[in-house]
């Protein structure tokens, strides 16, 4: 082989590597935060994560440009959506009460390299969203002031008109970010306790709006002399559907705070489906009454809850709708702030970030490294980065996420559940029954094996018509149906979104193509529902698996592909910041140099941020990764000399070193 190059056995301890999964047996209930969030701490959580600025912008946007008043139906089918994304959530909330999110669940079923990818975007998914919802706080509070504040600081600091750069430092974002970062690192009841305070006053601004907008209302705006209910058609409802599904991505938040959870098992489900709820009914019912107060084509889409107060005679309804939204922002702000360092913690205590994230204050019991850099990271961003450019980051990561995340719920349902390990060596117990021949052995095997049959293994029931099926390997038949089900849905989503523009094909083409790759993808659901899956009777789990996150992929893919093509190359561009250079020989000297640190030289072009993207795990995480020192060391290889002459042991004690000479026995005799 050329000198240089890698072997293929050092490629595939490689591939190893990157594909190694963190064990179930570690996500027990012991942990260093604090344990002392309650089912309300964490439905307020994920209430405060969905509920924002969105309820008071984004209806007004939806129902005036994309489906007018049925936009209450655009909300709804975009709930629904969620739904399937959240009940997979639920379910690894429920399985894994750690914190981490979808950061860990990929961890626990797809692998370390796709858990850290994850990881990586959702820390980006939180940076950005954090600072451009301080930036729309600051912009709503300046427009309640009639722009004063902008004013003055492009007086009195100066503006400029640079690529990526804000058109002025925006210091109430970056403020009010550091307040909340400081409110965050003084722990959990602290930021449940501000959390549940905004909260509170937004959910009664909502009730406020609800009951007054019902009162004023005028069904004339629904008829047709008006447009009608849906004047865009069906196409506007669905367009007004993929816009709102991100009103609805806050849920996360609640898996993320899974390990200050009291009863994680209980409650993260039960947080999860109440919290949905209450968003998606807080938003039907907004953008019913907005829609009944005054027509949908001349709503104000910058701030149209306030401006048909405004339009109706109550002006000082207006005040308590501005008020309800900074109320609601600063929910928003806070479960991105609390949920941002705990991604952080668990990639650090993994080895797959910097150690310094890990530590945890003794006295707060919060990563509080993780939560004053981050902070002021965003900070940073929010003071002076021009974010609209960079906000459709926060559509890619959450898509990307939620598709990780209903994979790994497929992945996990048809492996073998793992065996509780015992506090101390194996003891029968009292039901044991004691069996001291193999035969009885064999027999007890054998009927375990015929009455229960483990994950990815093919039904009994269904063995008499798909006996073809039974001569694999158990799981070999899911993997491939896997596979072939998510091939076929990217290939249903490049039909329906990009359709006859980009394929050029005839109409009965587009159909026919169509049916074909559904035919596909029902047929992989119906080979992955003929084996056995994993139950378990003490934990929430989703139903109709695999049907259901089959179809939140789906609807996640169909998103993305939606996304503009530059989205996606930002995208590429933030995961490829950095490459690793060729200073380490994969397979070669790894003993020494993992134990003192990393060898790597990393070739960073200069305009770009160093340590980013693959460039921090191949460079910090693959070598301090627990997982990599829980793998046992490779023996070193044993070399045999064969002389032409002389005894055994002689040849022995010429070979072996002095210490490991065996010791004559007494009374040996040469």
């Amino acid at each position: 082989m050329a000198r240089g190059l890698p072997s293929i056995a050092s490629l595939a301890r490689l591939c190893q590597k990157l594909n190694r999964l963190k064990p179930l047996e570690d996500s027990t209930m012991d942990t260093s935060l604090r344990r002392c969030l309650s089912t309300l701490d964490l439905t307020l959580l994920g209430v405060g994560g969905m509920v924002g600025s969105g309820l008071y912008v984004l209806t007004g946007t939806v129902a005036k440009d994309m489906a007018g008043p049925a936009v209450l139906l655009s909300f709804g089918v975009a709930a629904v959506a969620s739904l399937l994304a959240a009940l997979c959530y639920a379910e690894f909330g429920a399985r894994v009460p750690r914190t981490g999110s979808a950061y860990l669940f990929t961890y626990v079923s797809m692998g370390e390299l796709w858990a850290f990818l994850i990881g990586w975007n959702v820390l980006l998914e939180y940076i950005i969203g954090g600072a451009a919802v301080a930036r729309a706080w600051s912009g709503y509070l300046d427009a309640m002031f009639s722009h004063r504040i902008r004013n003055f600081t492009e007086t009195h600091v100066g503006s400029w008109e640079m690529p990526l750069l804000a058109q002025y430092p925006d210091f109430l974002a970056a403020g009010i970010i550091l307040l909340a970062s400081a409110f965050v690192s003084c722990g959990a009841r602290v930021s449940s306790w501000l959390n549940h305070t905004f909260s509170t006053i937004s959910l009664l601004v909502i009730l406020f709006i609800i009951i007054l907008g019902f009162s004023l209302a005028q069904p004339h705006n629904w008829s047709a002399e008006e447009g009608g209910f849906a004047p865009f058609g069906f196409s506007g409802v669905m367009a007004g559907t993929a816009s709102c599904f991100y009103a609805f991505v806050g849920f996360d938040v609640i898996a993320a705070s899974s390990e200050e959870a009291q009863n994680p098992r209980r409650s993260v489900p039960v947080a999860i489906a109440i919290s949905l709820a209450l968003a998606a009914g807080a938003y039907i019912l907004v953008s019913t009454v907005l829609t009944l107060m005054v027509p949908w084509h001349s709503l104000d889409p910058d701030s149209a809850l306030a401006d048909a107060f405004y339009r109706r005679g109550y002006r000082w309804a207006g005040f308590i709708v501005a008020a309800g939204s900074i109320c609601a922002m600063n929910t928003v702000l806070l479960s991105l702030l609390f949920s941002l360092p705990r991604i952080v913690y668990a990639m650090a205590v993994d080895g797959l970030f910097f150690q310094v994230f890990a530590r945890v204050h003794p006295r707060t019991q919060v990563p509080v490294a993780g939560t004053l850099v981050f902070g002021l990271l965003t900070a940073f961003l929010a003071l002076l980065l021009d974010l609209e450019s960079l906000v459709q980051f926060l559509s890619i990561g959450t898509l990307l996420a939620y598709t990780f995340v209903a994979t790994s719920i497929i992945v996990l349902r048809y492996q073998k559940s793992s065996l509780p390990s015992s506090p101390g060596p194996a003891s029968p117990g009292p039901l044991t029954k004691q069996h001291s021949s193999f035969s009885d052995h064999l027999q007890l095997v054998g009927a375990a094996q015929a009455s229960v049959p483990e994950p990815g293994e093919l039904q009994p029931a269904l063995r008499p018509y798909l006996g073809f099926l039974d001569g694999y390997s158990p799981g070999a038949v899911v993997t491939w149906a896997l596979g072939v089900m998510l091939a076929s849905v990217i290939t249903i989503g490049c039909v329906l979104v990009f359709g006859n523009s980009a394929l050029h094909l005839p109409h009965w083409g587009h159909i026919l193509l169509l049916l074909a790759t559904s035919s596909v993808f029902l047929l992989s659901l119906l080979v992955l529902g003929a084996h056995q899956q994993q139950y378990r009777e003490d934990l929430f789990q989703i139903p109709m698996v695999p049907l259901m996150p089959a179809l939140s992929i789906l609807l996640n893919v169909c998103l993305m592909l939606k996304l503009s093509s530059l989205t996606w190359v930002r995208f590429s561009i933030w995961l490829l910041m950095g490459e690793w250079g060729p200073g380490r020989d994969w397979g070669q000297k790894e003993g020494r140099e993992d134990r003192k640190g990393w060898n790597l030289h990393l070739r960073l072009t200069p305009y770009l941020p160093p340590c980013a993207g693959l460039a921090v795990y191949f460079g910090y995480g693959i070598w301090h990764s627990k997982e990599n020192q829980r793998e046992p060391p490779r023996p070193n290889p044993t070399h045999y000399v064969v002389f032409p002459r002389g005894s055994l042991e002689e040849t022995v004690q010429a070979v072996q070193p002095p210490s490991q000479v065996p010791a004559h026995e007494p009374g040996h005799m040469e």
